[in-house]
Protein backbone atom coordinates (compact mmCIF):
# COMPACT_ATOMS: atom_id res chain seq x y z
CA UNK A 1 0.00 0.00 0.00
CA UNK A 2 1.65 3.40 -1.25
CA UNK A 3 1.24 6.35 1.19
CA UNK A 4 -1.40 8.21 -1.05
CA UNK A 5 -3.78 5.03 -0.85
CA UNK A 6 -3.14 5.45 3.07
CA UNK A 7 -3.46 9.47 2.81
CA UNK A 8 -7.05 8.64 1.05
CA UNK A 9 -8.25 6.29 3.27
CA UNK A 10 -7.56 8.28 6.43
CA UNK A 11 -9.61 11.43 4.94
CA UNK A 12 -12.27 8.98 4.30
CA UNK A 13 -12.10 7.64 7.53
CA UNK A 14 -11.94 11.10 9.15
CA UNK A 15 -15.24 12.35 6.74
CA UNK A 16 -17.22 9.62 7.93
CA UNK A 17 -16.56 9.53 11.57
CA UNK A 18 -17.48 13.58 11.23
CA UNK A 19 -20.40 12.97 9.42
CA UNK A 20 -21.90 10.01 11.67
CA UNK A 21 -21.01 11.06 14.75
CA UNK A 22 -21.47 15.14 15.50
CA UNK A 23 -20.29 16.13 19.10
CA UNK A 24 -23.96 16.57 19.91
CA UNK A 25 -24.60 13.05 19.08
CA UNK A 26 -21.88 11.76 20.84
CA UNK A 27 -21.29 14.08 23.90
CA UNK A 28 -24.71 12.30 25.80
CA UNK A 29 -24.35 8.59 25.10
CA UNK A 30 -22.97 7.37 29.13
CA UNK A 31 -24.61 10.18 30.32
CA UNK A 32 -26.43 7.82 32.66
CA UNK A 33 -29.39 7.07 34.48
CA UNK A 34 -31.39 10.44 36.29
CA UNK A 35 -32.99 7.72 38.39
CA UNK A 36 -28.78 7.73 39.59
CA UNK A 37 -28.76 11.38 40.56
CA UNK A 38 -31.71 11.75 43.16
CA UNK A 39 -31.35 11.61 46.35
CA UNK A 40 -31.12 8.54 48.89
CA UNK A 41 -31.74 7.83 52.78
CA UNK A 42 -28.22 9.16 54.60
CA UNK A 43 -27.20 5.32 55.46
CA UNK A 44 -27.08 4.44 51.51
CA UNK A 45 -23.50 6.35 51.46
CA UNK A 46 -22.29 4.60 54.30
CA UNK A 47 -23.51 1.50 53.57
CA UNK A 48 -21.99 1.41 49.82
CA UNK A 49 -18.59 2.63 51.10
CA UNK A 50 -18.31 -0.60 53.49
CA UNK A 51 -20.70 -2.81 51.94
CA UNK A 52 -18.99 -2.95 48.69
CA UNK A 53 -15.47 -3.03 50.06
CA UNK A 54 -14.39 -6.80 50.94
CA UNK A 55 -11.57 -5.68 53.09
CA UNK A 56 -14.12 -3.76 55.24
CA UNK A 57 -17.66 -6.06 55.09
CA UNK A 58 -15.59 -8.90 55.00
CA UNK A 59 -17.19 -10.14 51.47
CA UNK A 60 -17.77 -9.31 47.95
CA UNK A 61 -21.17 -8.82 45.98
CA UNK A 62 -21.18 -9.22 42.43
CA UNK A 63 -23.58 -7.44 40.48
CA UNK A 64 -25.82 -10.79 40.43
CA UNK A 65 -25.72 -11.37 43.48
CA UNK A 66 -27.29 -7.90 44.15
CA UNK A 67 -30.14 -8.56 41.52
CA UNK A 68 -30.43 -11.52 43.40
CA UNK A 69 -31.03 -10.02 46.88
CA UNK A 70 -33.64 -7.54 45.35
CA UNK A 71 -35.49 -10.08 43.47
CA UNK A 72 -35.46 -12.15 47.13
CA UNK A 73 -37.47 -8.91 48.33
CA UNK A 74 -39.74 -8.52 45.39
CA UNK A 75 -37.85 -5.87 43.78
CA UNK A 76 -36.19 -5.48 40.35
CA UNK A 77 -33.21 -3.83 39.59
CA UNK A 78 -31.19 -3.66 36.26
CA UNK A 79 -27.92 -4.19 36.29
CA UNK A 80 -25.27 -1.61 36.21
CA UNK A 81 -22.84 -0.40 38.66
CA UNK A 82 -22.89 -2.37 42.04
CA UNK A 83 -23.15 1.08 43.88
CA UNK A 84 -25.54 2.66 41.17
CA UNK A 85 -27.74 -1.18 42.29
CA UNK A 86 -27.08 -0.55 45.86
CA UNK A 87 -28.48 3.34 45.84
CA UNK A 88 -31.54 1.86 44.09
CA UNK A 89 -32.41 -0.48 46.20
CA UNK A 90 -32.71 1.77 49.01
CA UNK A 91 -33.53 4.62 47.06
CA UNK A 92 -37.55 4.58 48.10
CA UNK A 93 -36.92 3.65 51.43
CA UNK A 94 -39.62 4.71 54.23
CA UNK A 95 -40.38 1.53 56.22
CA UNK A 96 -38.19 -0.44 58.94
CA UNK A 97 -39.97 -3.79 57.66
CA UNK A 98 -38.16 -2.75 54.07
CA UNK A 99 -34.69 -2.59 55.79
CA UNK A 100 -35.59 -5.91 57.32
CA UNK A 101 -36.52 -7.88 54.56
CA UNK A 102 -33.56 -6.72 52.25
CA UNK A 103 -30.53 -6.96 55.26
CA UNK A 104 -32.51 -10.45 55.60
CA UNK A 105 -31.64 -11.00 52.07
CA UNK A 106 -28.14 -9.71 52.51
CA UNK A 107 -27.23 -11.67 55.54
CA UNK A 108 -28.22 -14.59 53.15
CA UNK A 109 -25.57 -13.86 51.11
CA UNK A 110 -22.94 -13.32 53.46
CA UNK A 111 -24.09 -15.98 56.02
CA UNK A 112 -23.39 -18.51 52.77
CA UNK A 113 -19.49 -16.72 52.41
CA UNK A 114 -19.22 -17.68 55.90
CA UNK A 115 -19.81 -20.63 55.25
CA UNK A 116 -17.56 -20.87 52.43
CA UNK A 117 -14.69 -19.08 54.61
CA UNK A 118 -15.10 -22.12 57.28
CA UNK A 119 -14.71 -24.71 54.82
CA UNK A 120 -11.98 -22.90 52.94
CA UNK A 121 -10.20 -22.53 56.82
CA UNK A 122 -10.99 -26.34 57.19
CA UNK A 123 -9.00 -27.07 54.10
CA UNK A 124 -6.43 -25.16 54.23
CA UNK A 125 -5.26 -24.78 57.79
CA UNK A 126 -2.60 -22.69 56.76
CA UNK A 127 -4.84 -20.04 55.77
CA UNK A 128 -7.43 -20.63 58.42
CA UNK A 129 -6.52 -17.34 60.11
CA UNK A 130 -7.18 -15.19 56.92
CA UNK A 131 -10.47 -16.92 56.51
CA UNK A 132 -11.10 -16.13 60.33
CA UNK A 133 -10.49 -12.50 59.52
CA UNK A 134 -13.07 -12.30 56.72
CA UNK A 135 -15.28 -14.38 58.67
CA UNK A 136 -15.48 -11.64 61.68
CA UNK A 137 -15.96 -8.58 59.32
CA UNK A 138 -18.74 -9.84 57.52
CA UNK A 139 -20.22 -10.57 61.11
CA UNK A 140 -19.97 -7.31 62.07
CA UNK A 141 -20.80 -6.10 58.72
CA UNK A 142 -24.09 -8.06 59.91
CA UNK A 143 -24.40 -6.29 63.18
CA UNK A 144 -24.05 -3.04 61.13
CA UNK A 145 -27.71 -4.03 59.33
CA UNK A 146 -28.80 -4.47 62.74
CA UNK A 147 -27.63 -0.67 63.87
CA UNK A 148 -29.49 1.17 60.62
CA UNK A 149 -32.70 -0.98 60.86
CA UNK A 150 -32.57 0.16 64.84
CA UNK A 151 -31.43 3.97 63.84
CA UNK A 152 -33.85 4.15 60.86
CA UNK A 153 -36.78 6.81 61.10
CA UNK A 154 -39.82 5.51 58.76
CA UNK A 155 -41.77 8.17 56.95
CA UNK A 156 -45.29 8.59 56.60
CA UNK A 157 -46.37 9.68 53.80
CA UNK A 158 -48.61 12.83 54.07
CA UNK A 159 -51.56 14.72 52.46
CA UNK A 160 -49.38 17.17 51.29
CA UNK A 161 -46.59 16.44 49.25
CA UNK A 162 -44.67 19.44 49.31
CA UNK A 163 -45.12 19.13 53.22
CA UNK A 164 -41.63 18.65 55.51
Amino acid sequence: MNQHDLGDLRAEFDKFVKNSCSTDDCSNQDAGDKEDDEPTPQFVDALKSKLLAPAISGVYLSRLDIKRIAEGIGESLPIKERANMIKSLFRHTTKKEYLKEAFGEINKHINGRILIYQELGEAFPDSKSIFDDYTDKAKKTMKMFEQIIEDFEEIEPSEDPLFI
